[in-house]
């Protein structure tokens, strides 16, 4: 993979803060995001070595032709959300405590995130977005870690995530990076939908045997239902990315006819996937601080919110 030169969040930024205040949470590609916060050589290396006994394995059966080309397991692909959902819990829980919840935007000038001020001078509304979006993060990432036979989020694979040092000084800093790593985890969702029900497919077909952390196969019932819940996260994932357009009154905040995969193309392998999107964020480097995720995690409930609904409902029946 090529190594692309580390571009400064704080030049993204300013060319935001030179746009009108409606403008200010303007679209981040992924290529811009994966400038900003600088990529390393090692690429999707970054997370082959984390924790191989999680990872998953397929069986191939001899002359098979599998619908699912991508390489990944299913455990792959829950280790991957796994570590996307853990950023966002430490990036949500650092932005309840960081000076961009002074913006009148959130709590104010002289508010915090647990008592904003009134408008015109905070927005309660807007910071309840935020509560209720570390809420949901935290949800994800406990199913997530049930599903690969974690017991506790202080075993999981990444505990320091690195972002730009100027991430949180400013509202218009905070919803750049804020859109583009939403942007990432709707792709990444999205293309385990696809691939969750290539891998049911091949189940059905004999084509593969794909098993879980205890080394038992999972079902084409069960690898299809996986399909329905990445579709639920990555509704709620685009609830988050409008909603932090709404913050930044970018207009309209729901643009989409669809929501797109952000030019990631897998899940786990490939250069183009979204562990390659969530390298950089995996790695210190200069101009960045280090948030971490124990932190965040033990001392989220602080701001979280009641928030409501579980996966939807599994139907072995409805699956066959």
């Amino acid at each position: 993979m090529t190594e692309l030169e580390p571009q400064s969040a704080l030049t993204l930024a300013e060319q935001q803060d030179e746009q009108p205040r409606q403008q200010s949470n303007r679209r981040v590609s992924r290529k811009q995001l994966l400038k900003t916060v600088g990529i390393g050589a090692a690429g999707a290396a970054g997370l082959a070595a984390l924790n191989p006994a999680a990872l998953g394995s397929l069986t191939a059966f001899a002359g098979s032709s599998p619908d699912d080309t991508s390489g990944d397991t299913p455990l792959q692909i829950f280790t991957a959300a796994l570590i996307a959902e853990d950023l966002a819990t430490t990036f949500y829980y650092t932005a309840m405590e960081g000076p961009e919840i002074h913006d009148v935007n959130l709590a104010g000038p002289h508010g915090t995130a647990l008592n904003p001020e009134q408008p015109p001078n905070g927005n309660p509304g807007n910071v309840l977005y935020l509560r209720a979006a570390l809420s949901e993060e935290i949800a994800h990432a406990d199913l997530l870690r049930s599903l690969i036979g974690g017991t506790s989020y202080t075993k999981d694979p990444i505990g320091t995530f690195y972002v730009p040092a100027n991430t949180f000084q400013r509202l218009s800093y905070f919803l750049g990076i804020l859109d583009g790593l939403e942007r990432a985890f709707i792709g990444a969702y999205l293309l385990a939908v696809r691939e969750f029900s290539q891998m049911a497919a091949d189940t059905k077909a004999g084509i593969t045997v794909f098993k879980d952390s205890n080394g038992n196969p999972y079902s084409s019932a069960q690898l299809e239902f996986f399909a329905e819940v990445a579709a639920s996260i990555a509704g709620v994932e685009s609830e988050h990315r409008v909603l932090g357009r709404v913050i930044g009154n970018t207009n309209p905040a729901n643009q989409y006819n669809y929501e797109q995969t952000d030019s990631i193309y897998s899940v786990y392998h490939g250069s183009s996937s979204a562990v390659v999107a969530l390298t950089p964020f995996l790695q210190p480097g200069s101009g960045k601080i280090p948030l971490y995720f124990i932190h965040a995690r033990e001392n989220a409930h602080y701001y979280t919110v009641p928030t409501t609904g579980g996966i939807p409902p599994f139907s072995a029946a409805a699956h066959l």
